[in-house]
């Protein structure tokens, strides 16, 4: 499954679509302003909220928390040392770690479980200007969850970006 984000990306307020491979418009990020934190919601179609994610005040490290229906799902933070690329943990409530690692800011990255590939996040295949791609490997694969992973991801590097 290949989903297309346009590249506005992380404008705080701002909603974009995301669209499927052919076109469809198939999630909103839909950008809270006016709130103390950073806070996103994932939405279907029909505008029903799939997962919620803002960026937790007062921690060391920045992170971005993740919610469905209300109760937590994911946790994400820099890892450290890491010098080389950018690497991300996220720490699923089951006990499950994803590792996100990459070039962030350029949108070529990939999230993975225990070493197997779940989706890549790419530049590459697109000739639309501003776009990115949201490739999901694994059919058992959450996409939603990993649309939220991948724009969590972007704007705590945006954020490090910007507040270093």
């Amino acid at each position: 499954m290949r989903f297309l984000v346009r590249d506005r990306l992380l404008g705080f307020g701002d909603d974009y679509w995301i669209e499927d491979e052919h076109g469809e418009k198939v999630f909103l990020v839909d950008g809270k302003a006016m709130r103390l934190r950073d806070t996103f919601e994932l939405k279907d179609a029909r505008g029903r909220v799939l997962i919620d994610f803002h960026r937790r005040m007062l921690t060391l490290r920045d992170t971005m928390a993740i919610e469905r229906d209300g109760e937590p799902l994911a946790t994400i933070r820099r890892k450290r040392l890491s010098l080389l690329r950018n690497h991300y943990r996220v720490s699923l409530v089951d006990g499950t770690e994803l590792d996100v690692g990459g070039k962030v800011l350029d949108r070529e990255f990939a999230v993975e479980y225990d070493g197997e590939l779940l989706a890549v996040v790419s530049r590459r295949w697109l000739h639309v200007r501003e776009t990115y791609g949201v490739d999901v490997v694994r059919e058992d694969a959450d996409p939603a969850l990993l649309i939220a992973v991948a724009v969590c991801v972007i704007h705590l590097a945006e954020q490090e970006r910007e507040d270093g």
